[in-house]
């Protein structure tokens, strides 16, 4: 099996002391797993970034084997922001968070599409406001609409909107951005809150039940902005 794509890559980790073993999100192929024979050189390794577009060619003897790519350089997003932590850890969480969410040879264009979207966020100044709601819109592709809008109740108290989520055993506080999503938001204690919640929603309503550790790189992002 021989193919040509274009992708995004998510991981990538040593297979013997010349090669790495990457998984890459490709448009039409969906998340493929593959061999990079000489990635550990370093012409090769400056292309092999988290998060940056690649062409590749892909080559499998069967289905049932995992295949070989060989790659160019479509476009370095990593290396725009070397000097810019929080929005490198942001690249390794999102794409660390496509990778542990998605299936292996589903093609998926919306997410193709998002991961295309999610560069034109991040050079943004309300770009942490932004990303959460590219987490929102991420897991409403996959299935998993948080639907906030029908969850929480509106009450004003001193002249202040609150909008309250309530269980059987508990009672949350929505940031309002959540909910009202022409309100700007500069404050960050406020921002980290509205991440905090998407986590939460996370780790209970998929990670859990499949089975998944919470993603270290999530967590690194976010201690990365305080």
């Amino acid at each position: 099996m021989i193919w040509d794509d274009i992708g995004f890559l998510l991981s990538k980790n040593r297979y013997n002391e010349n090669s790495l073993i990457t998984e890459i999100y490709t448009k039409d192929h969906g998340k493929i797993s593959g061999i990079i024979f000489g990635g550990t050189s370093k012409k090769i390794k400056n292309y092999l970034q988290t998060g940056n577009q690649l062409y590749l060619n892909y080559n499998s003897k069967s289905d049932n084997r995992i295949g070989y790519f060989k790659i160019e350089i479509y476009k370095a997003y990593s290396p725009i922001y070397f000097d810019n932590p929080q929005k490198l850890n942001c690249i390794t969480s999102s794409m660390n968070l496509i990778k542990l969410l998605t299936a292996d040879s589903q093609v998926n264009i919306k997410i193709y599409n998002i991961i295309d979207k999610f560069y034109s966020i991040i050079p943004e100044d309300n770009w942490i406001q932004k990303y959460i709601y590219w987490e929102l819109e991420l897991l409403k592709i996959l299935g998993y609409d948080l639907e906030l809008s029908s969850k929480v109740n509106k009450q004003i108290i001193d002249n202040k909107t609150f909008y309250i989520a309530e269980s059987s055993t508990e009672k949350k506080i929505v940031p309002n951005f959540l909910i009202d999503k022409t309100e700007p938001v500069t404050d960050l204690k406020t921002l980290l809150a509205g991440l905090k919640l998407v986590g939460d929603y996370l780790e209970k309503t998929i990670l859990k039940p499949n089975n998944i550790n919470f993603p270290i790189s999530r967590l690194q992002f976010i201690s990365s902005l305080k």
